[in-house]
């Protein structure tokens, strides 16, 4: 399925669970279906980068209040692995409709919601899918900047926030600096959505509002600066191996002129702040909706690098200025500032219902069963 700006191939818990063991984990079954080792993944599914490589295992919850658990693997391209740490927005789009679509929830005779709990992180999500008449949806035309593709309207709300108010900023620093080789980067480090270090743009010689191949010269750095994130939001300990997926790392600065990667021209005053983030090892051609959610929390915390460069004109709004065009992002906060939720508005298309060989320890191919 697509799911924004994303395509997830998920996979029914029913189909994969006994199927485990016999061929050499739920990591072997997936890096081979994408054909991972390969920077094509010529071999498999994926279609060779970030937001093609992604996967989810969903099943019927067993929780009260809750409707279905889903586990978000980002699928490794040059090499066979995969990372486990992270949450996917786009794909929890895909979920929220394959969800409706594959008979997990009852319909509603006007709106649907979809109650998901990410199993990776614990995040809990709410998908909104109109379903006039009890009607379930399988086109649309709603659009999302980052493709031209349409598809059925989604409202992906993430809730919860509150709850981890506490948490919001790990390192319990409204910013924080990083020095590398003589010169010091400001970030404001925040856990809401996902572990996010958001840099300061000016910082690095930027104005937050450049096209994707800029943005990837200054790639080594920004690396080295998730990498020294990572260490201090505890993510990770010296010596550990590094993680591609956390924190989500980017660059933030005001709005300013820009051209989408559509070529479409954006005034600095049709968006609120400029934000380009990196997704594994390369610029995000849009933005993760988790990102999103932690720039939105970022917006919350005064004195940080997100609210130093923000410049709101609608209260309950964030307008983020990405490299596919500008999103726009609802937030809920508390009367004493505290941010409670977060809705993005999406859409999601099913694109296929297929069985899967891959390759096993066994000689002989196994047959995955179906992702639907």
């Amino acid at each position: 399925m697509r799911g924004g700006t994303s395509k997830c191939w998920l996979f029914n818990a029913f189909d994969v669970d006994p199927l485990i063991a016999q061929a050499g984990g739920l990591d072997a079954i997936l890096t081979s279906a994408f054909g991972s080792g390969d920077p094509r993944q010529l071999d498999g599914v994926g279609g060779g980068s970030s937001t093609t490589s992604k996967a989810a295992i969903v099943r019927r919850s067993s929780e009260p209040g809750i409707d279905v658990d889903y586990l978000f693997a980002q699928v490794a391209i040059g090499d066979r692995q995969v990372e486990w740490g992270s949450n996917c927005g786009n794909c929890a789009t895909a979920i929220g409709l394959y969800a409706l679509q594959s008979g997990f929830v009852p319909v509603d005779s006007a709106t649907t919601t979809v109650r998901m709990r990410n199993q990776n992180t614990g995040a809990i999500l709410d998908a909104q899918i109109a379903t006039p008449g009890g009607m379930i949806p399988t086109e649309g035309d709603a659009a999302v900047p980052g493709t031209s593709a349409l598809g059925v309207p989604v409202g992906l709300t993430f809730t919860g926030l509150a709850a981890g108010a506490a948490t919001l900023l790990p390192t319990g620093a409204a910013a924080d600096q990083i020095s590398i080789a003589d010169h010091t980067y400001r970030a404001t480090m925040v856990d809401a959505g996902a572990p996010a270090a958001l840099f300061n743009a000016a910082d690095l010689g930027l104005t937050g509002a450049e096209d994707n191949q800029t943005i990837a010269e200054h790639l080594p750095l920004l690396l080295r600066l998730r990498q020294e994130a990572s260490l201090r939001m505890g993510l990770s300990k010296p010596g550990d191996p590094v993680s591609h997926a956390i924190p989500k790392v980017g660059v933030v600065g005001p709005p300013a002129d820009y051209r989408t990667s559509a070529g479409v021209d954006i005034r600095g005053d049709d968006y609120d702040i400029s934000v380009r983030m990196l997704s594994m090892l390369a610029p995000h051609p849009a933005i993760g909706l988790t990102s999103a959610v932690a720039v939105a929390a970022a917006s919350t915390v005064t004195g940080g690098v997100v609210t130093d460069n923000t410049q709101v004109r609608w209260p309950g709004s964030l307008r983020v200025g990405t490299p596919a065009g500008v999103l726009d992002v609802d937030l809920s906060v508390s009367l004493d500032g505290v941010l409670e939720s977060v809705t993005l508005h999406r859409a999601a298309r099913r694109i296929a219902s297929a069985e899967l060989f891959v390759t096993a320890p066994a000689p002989a191919p196994a047959l995955v069963g179906s992702a639907r």
